[in-house]
């Protein structure tokens, strides 16, 4: 086996327009290709930060996570930054709340959470 990087993560969103304002207007990811699947009923957003690809898919209709973070699967997405402060100042004042900022014991580094609008967490950590 010859596994060589994470392709991508997918994840599933209730509303599809206020995900995407999320992602890509808000965090800034890159819109790689947009589809309506009509077979479906659904969207399919592929985008692009640094090296990660996130898939969106709408699932206006799937379960709600039953707890944060700590459901089986998923746990959280970490995002790599250069300072957390400076990142969680520039989320705070787009109005995404973040906790506030921690040292990681293992790490010695500084990160925080915040999170999508449905409620996946998403990590800063430098």
């Amino acid at each position: 086996m010859s596994l060589k990087a994470v392709h991508h993560v997918a994840i599933l969103v209730k509303d599809y327009q206020k995900s995407r304002h999320f992602y890509v207007d808000l965090l800034g990811f890159a819109v790689i290709r947009e589809n309506y699947r009509p077979q479906r009923g659904d969207w399919k957003l592929d985008l692009v930060v640094g090296e990660l690809e996130l898939e969106i898919f709408s699932a206006p209709q799937a379960p709600a996570r039953p707890t944060r973070p700590e459901a089986l699967g998923l746990r959280h997405l970490a995002f790599r930054v250069e300072s957390v402060e400076q990142e969680a100042a520039a989320l705070n004042a787009m109005g995404i709340a973040t906790e506030p900022v921690r040292i990681d014991e293992f790490s010695g580094k500084p990160f925080t959470f915040f999170f999508d609008p449905d409620g996946l967490p998403l990590e800063l950590h430098e």
